[in-house]
């Protein structure tokens, strides 16, 4: 009896130091530096990551999915679900992401995003502007640059910012990537105004991710010192090292 007492001591002492976050596929780059940052913090806490477009993470969560934390690439996600009571936090902006074009191929960046008319390229990616925030930016910057309409046959849709990348580096000639992907280890090879541009930024409405904490996470304490981290200064010099803008 005393050994089955324990057991359940332990299980629940173990499931209240986990915790389980659905993050933008644009973090995902960064997470590993955030993760090891954290758990020299807390080395008990169990981090348990969810990884996806922020418009279908938001669905998940709006149906009941049991994630404790949302990291999303719009903070309008988040604003959206703490006016329906399902996140316990005012929406806070942790980082402002940003755009870039990406090539496999080295090329001729001078002209800067015009280089999407270029007749060598055929093939463009970018996220669904419907559900992933990156996505909507690089629509916007296409069309504020008055090139949408130019290029729209040449548009190939991912599901998320990080499908784009694998789209950009298989499928297209041309890819609208979070920059913090330029930073992760697998592509740091990768030479600015050679294979990447950053797109101005004057193009698109800034990327402010917001996070919360669930519903799911109230009584998750070890949720409120991953929410109260990523807030913190060292974690803001991480996402600095990764291309964001941090306030």
């Amino acid at each position: 009896m005393k050994q089955i007492l324990l057991f359940l001591f332990f299980s629940s002492f173990l499931y209240a130091q986990s915790i389980t976050i659905a993050l933008a596929a644009n973090v995902s780059y960064a997470m590993d530096a955030l993760k090891t940052a954290f758990y020299q913090q807390n080395p008990d806490t169990k981090l348990r990551i969810i990884i996806g477009g922020s418009g279908k993470l938001k669905a998940q969560i709006q149906n009941g999915a049991p994630y404790d934390i949302f990291m999303s690439a719009n903070i309008r996600y988040p604003e959206a679900l703490y006016k329906q009571k399902i996140a316990i936090t005012k929406p806070v902006v942790y980082a402002q992401g940003a755009l870039a074009i990406l090539s496999q191929k080295p090329r001729d960046f001078t002209q800067g995003i015009k280089i999407v008319t270029d007749a060598k390229i055929k093939h463009i990616a970018i996220a669904n502007p419907k559900t992933a925030p990156y996505g909507k930016a690089a629509q916007e910057a296409l069309q504020r640059a008055k090139l949408y309409q130019k290029v729209a046959s040449k548009l190939i849709f991912a599901e998320s910012i990080a499908q784009t990348v694998t789209y950009a580096m298989t499928a297209a000639d041309l890819g609208f990537i979070a920059k913090s992907a330029l930073y992760s280890a697998k592509m740091q090879h990768f030479k600015k105004d050679t294979h990447w541009i950053e797109v101005d930024t004057k193009l698109y409405t800034p990327i402010d991710q917001g996070i919360v904490i669930l519903k799911h996470g109230t009584n998750n304490k070890a949720a409120k010192k991953f929410y109260e981290f990523i807030l913190s200064e060292e974690a803001k010099s991480i996402f600095k090292k990764y291309g964001y803008t941090t306030l």
